[in-house]
Protein backbone atom coordinates (compact mmCIF):
# COMPACT_ATOMS: atom_id res chain seq x y z
CA UNK A 1 0.00 0.00 0.00
CA UNK A 2 2.86 2.13 0.78
CA UNK A 3 4.15 1.85 -2.62
CA UNK A 4 1.30 2.62 -3.86
CA UNK A 5 0.52 5.82 -1.87
CA UNK A 6 4.06 6.73 -3.14
CA UNK A 7 3.30 7.09 -6.82
CA UNK A 8 -0.16 8.32 -6.68
CA UNK A 9 1.75 11.47 -4.77
CA UNK A 10 4.38 11.66 -7.62
CA UNK A 11 1.48 11.41 -10.59
CA UNK A 12 -1.06 13.86 -8.12
CA UNK A 13 0.18 16.80 -9.58
CA UNK A 14 1.07 16.05 -13.31
CA UNK A 15 -0.81 17.96 -16.15
CA UNK A 16 -3.28 15.23 -16.98
CA UNK A 17 -4.82 15.25 -13.27
CA UNK A 18 -4.61 18.97 -12.85
CA UNK A 19 -6.27 19.13 -16.36
CA UNK A 20 -8.82 16.85 -14.83
CA UNK A 21 -9.23 19.11 -11.52
CA UNK A 22 -9.47 22.14 -13.02
CA UNK A 23 -12.68 21.02 -15.48
CA UNK A 24 -14.30 19.91 -12.71
CA UNK A 25 -13.49 23.03 -10.53
CA UNK A 26 -14.65 25.00 -13.19
CA UNK A 27 -18.04 23.05 -13.80
CA UNK A 28 -18.93 23.07 -10.00
CA UNK A 29 -18.09 26.87 -9.78
CA UNK A 30 -20.34 27.03 -12.87
CA UNK A 31 -23.13 25.57 -10.80
CA UNK A 32 -22.95 27.52 -8.24
CA UNK A 33 -22.79 30.36 -9.78
CA UNK A 34 -26.15 29.79 -11.29
CA UNK A 35 -27.43 28.94 -8.16
CA UNK A 36 -26.32 32.17 -6.97
CA UNK A 37 -28.64 33.62 -9.66
CA UNK A 38 -31.47 31.62 -8.36
CA UNK A 39 -30.50 32.56 -4.80
CA UNK A 40 -30.96 36.20 -6.07
CA UNK A 41 -34.56 35.97 -7.75
CA UNK A 42 -35.82 34.50 -4.48
CA UNK A 43 -34.66 37.09 -1.93
CA UNK A 44 -35.94 39.71 -4.46
CA UNK A 45 -39.13 38.01 -3.72
CA UNK A 46 -38.99 38.02 -0.18
CA UNK A 47 -38.04 41.53 -0.29
CA UNK A 48 -41.34 42.22 -1.84
CA UNK A 49 -42.87 40.17 1.29
CA UNK A 50 -45.05 43.14 3.02
CA UNK A 51 -44.40 42.23 6.77
CA UNK A 52 -40.92 43.74 6.93
CA UNK A 53 -39.61 41.64 9.97
CA UNK A 54 -40.74 38.59 7.65
CA UNK A 55 -38.95 39.86 4.83
CA UNK A 56 -35.29 39.96 6.66
CA UNK A 57 -35.80 36.25 8.52
CA UNK A 58 -36.53 34.82 4.99
CA UNK A 59 -33.81 36.78 3.43
CA UNK A 60 -31.41 35.70 5.91
CA UNK A 61 -32.33 32.26 6.33
CA UNK A 62 -32.25 32.14 2.68
CA UNK A 63 -28.70 33.63 2.71
CA UNK A 64 -27.25 30.91 5.44
CA UNK A 65 -28.57 27.91 4.21
CA UNK A 66 -26.56 28.83 0.68
CA UNK A 67 -23.75 29.85 2.36
CA UNK A 68 -23.62 26.67 4.38
CA UNK A 69 -24.88 24.27 1.35
CA UNK A 70 -22.30 25.78 -0.61
CA UNK A 71 -19.77 24.17 1.88
CA UNK A 72 -21.24 20.49 2.83
CA UNK A 73 -21.69 20.08 -0.96
CA UNK A 74 -18.60 21.66 -2.98
CA UNK A 75 -16.66 18.49 -2.25
CA UNK A 76 -19.07 15.61 -3.44
CA UNK A 77 -20.64 17.86 -6.18
CA UNK A 78 -16.55 18.72 -7.29
CA UNK A 79 -16.49 14.92 -7.13
CA UNK A 80 -19.23 14.30 -9.08
CA UNK A 81 -18.47 15.97 -12.48
CA UNK A 82 -14.98 15.10 -11.46
CA UNK A 83 -16.44 11.14 -12.59
CA UNK A 84 -16.95 12.35 -16.04
CA UNK A 85 -13.14 12.28 -16.21
CA UNK A 86 -11.71 9.28 -14.01
CA UNK A 87 -11.49 7.29 -17.09
CA UNK A 88 -8.98 9.98 -18.35
CA UNK A 89 -7.01 9.73 -14.41
CA UNK A 90 -6.93 6.16 -14.97
CA UNK A 91 -5.98 6.00 -18.40
CA UNK A 92 -3.28 8.13 -17.46
CA UNK A 93 -1.70 5.71 -14.02
CA UNK A 94 -1.64 2.92 -16.59
CA UNK A 95 0.11 4.84 -19.51
CA UNK A 96 2.79 6.01 -16.64
CA UNK A 97 3.00 2.68 -15.11
CA UNK A 98 1.72 -0.05 -16.66
CA UNK A 99 2.61 0.06 -20.45
CA UNK A 100 3.03 -3.46 -20.91
CA UNK A 101 -0.43 -4.02 -19.53
CA UNK A 102 -3.67 -4.12 -21.83
CA UNK A 103 -5.24 -0.82 -21.28
CA UNK A 104 -8.68 -0.74 -19.58
CA UNK A 105 -11.70 -0.13 -21.45
CA UNK A 106 -13.28 3.58 -21.08
CA UNK A 107 -16.73 3.64 -19.45
CA UNK A 108 -19.85 5.44 -21.89
CA UNK A 109 -20.16 9.14 -20.23
CA UNK A 110 -23.37 8.47 -19.34
CA UNK A 111 -22.81 5.27 -17.22
CA UNK A 112 -19.70 7.13 -15.49
CA UNK A 113 -22.19 9.54 -14.56
CA UNK A 114 -24.80 7.41 -13.45
CA UNK A 115 -22.12 5.43 -10.93
CA UNK A 116 -20.84 8.88 -9.80
CA UNK A 117 -24.16 10.83 -9.26
CA UNK A 118 -25.37 7.19 -7.02
CA UNK A 119 -21.64 7.47 -4.97
CA UNK A 120 -22.52 10.72 -4.43
CA UNK A 121 -25.88 11.11 -3.12
CA UNK A 122 -24.96 7.71 -1.21
CA UNK A 123 -21.57 9.64 0.30
CA UNK A 124 -24.00 12.56 0.88
CA UNK A 125 -26.96 11.00 3.33
CA UNK A 126 -23.99 8.65 5.13
CA UNK A 127 -22.54 12.09 6.09
CA UNK A 128 -25.98 13.89 6.86
CA UNK A 129 -26.19 10.95 9.21
CA UNK A 130 -22.98 11.53 10.93
CA UNK A 131 -23.41 15.24 11.31
CA UNK A 132 -26.78 13.65 14.08
CA UNK A 133 -24.09 12.20 15.80
CA UNK A 134 -22.21 15.19 17.04
CA UNK A 135 -23.42 14.91 20.47
CA UNK A 136 -21.98 11.98 20.53
CA UNK A 137 -17.50 13.09 20.58
CA UNK A 138 -15.79 10.59 19.19
CA UNK A 139 -18.29 8.28 18.16
CA UNK A 140 -19.16 10.07 15.57
CA UNK A 141 -15.62 10.32 14.16
CA UNK A 142 -15.39 6.77 14.25
CA UNK A 143 -18.23 5.98 12.23
CA UNK A 144 -17.35 8.93 9.61
CA UNK A 145 -14.35 6.47 8.63
CA UNK A 146 -15.69 3.19 8.74
CA UNK A 147 -18.70 4.48 6.57
CA UNK A 148 -16.78 6.15 3.96
CA UNK A 149 -13.78 4.13 4.42
CA UNK A 150 -16.58 1.11 3.05
CA UNK A 151 -17.99 3.30 0.49
CA UNK A 152 -15.21 5.18 -1.15
CA UNK A 153 -13.10 1.66 -1.25
CA UNK A 154 -15.91 0.03 -3.03
CA UNK A 155 -17.18 2.66 -5.26
CA UNK A 156 -13.60 3.56 -6.66
CA UNK A 157 -12.00 -0.19 -6.70
CA UNK A 158 -14.91 -1.13 -8.37
CA UNK A 159 -14.53 1.87 -11.00
CA UNK A 160 -11.32 0.95 -11.97
CA UNK A 161 -11.71 -2.93 -12.16
CA UNK A 162 -14.96 -1.71 -14.43
CA UNK A 163 -12.38 -0.72 -17.13
CA UNK A 164 -11.00 -4.16 -17.14
CA UNK A 165 -13.97 -6.61 -16.10
CA UNK A 166 -17.49 -7.19 -16.23
CA UNK A 167 -19.67 -6.01 -13.28
CA UNK A 168 -20.39 -9.32 -11.74
CA UNK A 169 -16.39 -10.05 -11.51
CA UNK A 170 -15.71 -6.54 -10.22
CA UNK A 171 -17.61 -6.75 -7.69
CA UNK A 172 -16.59 -10.40 -6.56
CA UNK A 173 -12.87 -9.41 -6.72
CA UNK A 174 -13.97 -6.49 -4.32
CA UNK A 175 -15.39 -9.14 -2.10
CA UNK A 176 -13.05 -11.27 -2.16
CA UNK A 177 -10.35 -8.35 -1.08
CA UNK A 178 -12.98 -6.43 1.04
CA UNK A 179 -10.15 -6.05 3.48
CA UNK A 180 -7.67 -4.49 0.78
CA UNK A 181 -10.31 -2.36 -0.57
CA UNK A 182 -11.38 -1.58 3.16
CA UNK A 183 -8.08 -0.27 4.20
CA UNK A 184 -7.63 1.51 1.12
CA UNK A 185 -11.13 3.27 1.82
CA UNK A 186 -9.47 4.76 4.53
CA UNK A 187 -6.76 6.22 3.49
CA UNK A 188 -9.11 7.60 1.22
CA UNK A 189 -11.78 8.89 3.49
CA UNK A 190 -8.72 10.60 5.69
CA UNK A 191 -8.17 12.72 2.63
CA UNK A 192 -11.79 13.43 2.59
CA UNK A 193 -11.93 15.09 5.92
CA UNK A 194 -8.69 17.39 5.17
CA UNK A 195 -10.28 20.65 3.83
CA UNK A 196 -9.32 22.06 0.52
CA UNK A 197 -6.99 18.60 -0.12
CA UNK A 198 -10.38 17.16 0.12
CA UNK A 199 -11.09 18.40 -3.53
CA UNK A 200 -8.27 16.22 -4.79
CA UNK A 201 -10.11 13.12 -3.53
CA UNK A 202 -11.63 11.69 -6.99
CA UNK A 203 -7.90 11.80 -8.61
CA UNK A 204 -6.35 10.81 -5.49
CA UNK A 205 -8.59 7.86 -5.22
CA UNK A 206 -9.14 6.74 -8.46
CA UNK A 207 -4.77 6.75 -9.12
CA UNK A 208 -4.46 4.94 -5.55
CA UNK A 209 -6.63 2.36 -6.43
CA UNK A 210 -5.70 1.40 -10.19
CA UNK A 211 -2.09 0.68 -8.16
CA UNK A 212 -3.73 -1.46 -5.55
CA UNK A 213 -5.84 -3.46 -8.51
CA UNK A 214 -2.73 -3.83 -10.30
CA UNK A 215 -1.43 -5.62 -7.66
CA UNK A 216 -3.81 -8.01 -7.11
CA UNK A 217 -3.36 -8.60 -10.95
CA UNK A 218 0.25 -8.95 -9.98
CA UNK A 219 -0.73 -11.70 -7.71
CA UNK A 220 -2.63 -13.59 -10.02
CA UNK A 221 -5.28 -14.29 -8.33
CA UNK A 222 -7.88 -12.45 -10.30
CA UNK A 223 -11.11 -14.04 -10.42
CA UNK A 224 -11.30 -17.23 -12.44
CA UNK A 225 -14.40 -16.76 -14.05
CA UNK A 226 -13.61 -13.62 -16.30
CA UNK A 227 -16.67 -14.34 -18.90
CA UNK A 228 -19.59 -13.97 -16.38
CA UNK A 229 -22.09 -11.28 -15.53
CA UNK A 230 -22.66 -8.34 -17.42
CA UNK A 231 -21.32 -4.64 -17.56
CA UNK A 232 -22.96 -2.28 -14.81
Amino acid sequence: MLSSFEKTLAQLFSKPFRSVLIRSLGLTIGLFVAIGFAAEGALRYFAAIPNEWLSTLAAVATGLGIFFGAIFLLVPITSLFAGLFLDEIAGAVEARYYPGDPPGRELPIARSLVIAAKFTLVVILVNIGVLFLLLLPGINLVIFYIANGYLLGREYFELVALRHHPYAQARRLREKYRLRVFLSGLLIAFLVSIPILNLLTPLFATAFMVHQFKRIEALGVIDPYPHTGTNR
